[in-house]
């Protein structure tokens, strides 16, 4: 569903991403591990066609050609970003925006979530109802792939779960393929990835089918493992 191909982005006279490739299936969820500023949240812009950056190589959705797209073309063909840093938007109820982005109606059951709805988006938000916020927007797109860059930074383990559940719940009843940007993985106790990926330095150096293997060599020798291992670890075993 998602192919990059050489993917080189830069801002400026800075090389953030260096000869990226990358690849999911549709229904998949893959997450990206990797350290602050290694260009996890850059890719997810990219993806997502943000401007202010020089980008050279191949982006395709769906058999399309994206990567000269712009953010609501792409929006259209069903990609959508929950941003690790949203911005505030005064005097729009975050009610009032669901119902101008909506193509599905997403039910809130949630007295937490509802209380969300009557405030001005994002204004004076709290971490934790900043990342529900986002995933509201996010799910009342109904997307076909939907990204998600740290979700879980900053949370509390009462946030975190009661996040992690409404990822769960609305991964079972929908045809959605996620792409989680972590660096903590905290989120993945709730959720049963398809590949982990470690990115390191603008380039992906890892990929398998094994993240929790992934996730516990990250959590045990942090990244300075992976830069010497390189994917060597996981070769023979996915």
């Amino acid at each position: 569903m998602l192919e990059i191909k050489n993917l080189k982005v830069r801002k400026g006279e800075i090389e953030i991403i260096k000869n990226l490739n990358f690849n999911m299936n549709e229904s998949e969820t893959h997450v990206i591990f990797g350290p602050n500023g290694s260009g996890k949240s850059t890719l997810a812009k990219v993806i997502m066609g943000i401007p202010g950056y020089k980008i050279s190589g191949r982006i395709r959705f769906k058999g399309k050609e994206i990567t000269r797209m712009s953010p609501e073309q792409r929006a259209k063909l069903g990609i959508a970003l929950a941003f690790q840093f949203p911005p505030e938007i005064k005097n729009v109820k975050l009610s009032e925006l669901l119902e101008k982005i909506k193509r599905k109606e997403i039910k809130i059951k949630d007295s937490f979530a509802e209380k969300l709805l009557r405030r001005d988006v994002n204004v004076g938000f709290s971490g934790g109802e900043k990342k529900i916020s986002e995933l509201l927007q996010v799910f009342s797109l109904n997307p076909k792939l939907a990204i998600l860059d740290e979700i879980d930074s900053g949370l509390d383990m009462h946030r975190l779960s009661k996040i992690g559940k409404i990822l769960k719940n609305f991964r079972k009843t929908n045809n959605t393929s996620f792409l989680i940007i972590t660096h903590s993985g905290e989120i993945l106790k709730f959720l049963n990835p398809d590949k982990a990926h470690v990115m390191l330095d603008g380039k992906i150096v890892c990929s398998s089918t094994n993240w929790k293997r992934v996730w516990k060599t990250i959590r045990r020798y942090g990244y300075e493992k992976c830069k010497i291992c390189k994917g060597k670890l996981f070769a023979n075993k996915s």
